[in-house]
């Protein structure tokens, strides 16, 4: 018999998925606020792990900031999971037509996912801040300390850092994407970060679909609440 998740998925049309960390701790990426997420690992320093990943601590403190950023937000070898997958095969189904991810990690488009609106940027994307030149994330691993354009200028990662704005193109994007979807599924985030959180207050379809370990503050406006890990619920949802 299938899921009840299963049957929301064919009678949907329109699905967005929006995810957070938790999307991708069965690749092996840690999350950030759980009990053994980075936010509760020692960086090393006197500092805590926001303040590393803020936009004044890249700019104060460069080196520092590439060491832990090196050491504990790139992930090279990950491969997709069984929920990277499952969403994959429904947008190539024509059931998808988004997925919003609040991940930097780039595991929805290694699965085949082709509309991906990544809120908070991607380790891939790197460039120059004084000649705006592109670098892929070959650069960064290949490097030490600063990584330094060919102008002499400072590679930065474009993702967005404690302290800088989201981009407001994608967030447009994933507004209009979420407020004409029909099915909304959340996944593997609290969603506690704002102002991405706030995208399933602009849904205004029949069902909202929330699969986390853990409660979140939106669990009493969900058609379905799941408490399996991601890539078991979708990977048996939406069979290959």
């Amino acid at each position: 018999m299938p899921s009840e998740l299963a049957r929301i998925i064919e009678d949907s049309r329109r699905i967005v998925f929006f995810g957070g960390a938790g999307v991708s701790t069965e690749s092996g990426i840690p999350d950030f606020r759980s009990g053994g997420g980075l936010y509760s690992r020692s960086t090393g320093t006197r500092y805590a792990p926001e303040q590393v990943l803020s936009r004044s601590f890249f700019v104060q403190h460069t080196a520092e900031f590439y060491d832990y950023y090196r050491s504990h937000l790139l992930y090279p070898d990950a491969s997709p999971n069984p929920a990277h997958l499952a969403l994959a095969r429904l947008e190539a189904r024509g059931r998808l037509t988004a997925v919003v991810t609040q991940n930097i990690d780039g595991l929805h488009q290694a699965a085949g996912s082709r509309t991906v609106l990544e809120l908070h940027g991607s380790v891939h994307r790197n460039s120059c801040l004084r000649c705006r030149r592109g670098y892929g994330l070959d650069t960064i691993l290949g490097s030490t300390g600063v990584p330094i354009c060919e102008c002499g200028g400072v590679i930065k990662p474009e993702v967005v850092l404690y302290e800088e704005a989201l981009d407001p193109a994608v967030m447009d994007a994933a507004i209009e994407h979420v407020s004409r979807a029909d099915t909304l599924i959340v996944g593997g985030t609290s969603l506690v970060v704002y102002p991405a959180a706030g995208l399933v207050q602009v849904f205004n379809g029949d069902q909202v679909v929330l699969i986390n370990r853990e409660p979140t503050g939106y669990d009493h406006v969900a058609s379905l609440v799941v408490r399996e890990p991601i890539g078991l619920a979708l990977g048996a949802a939406v069979p290959a």
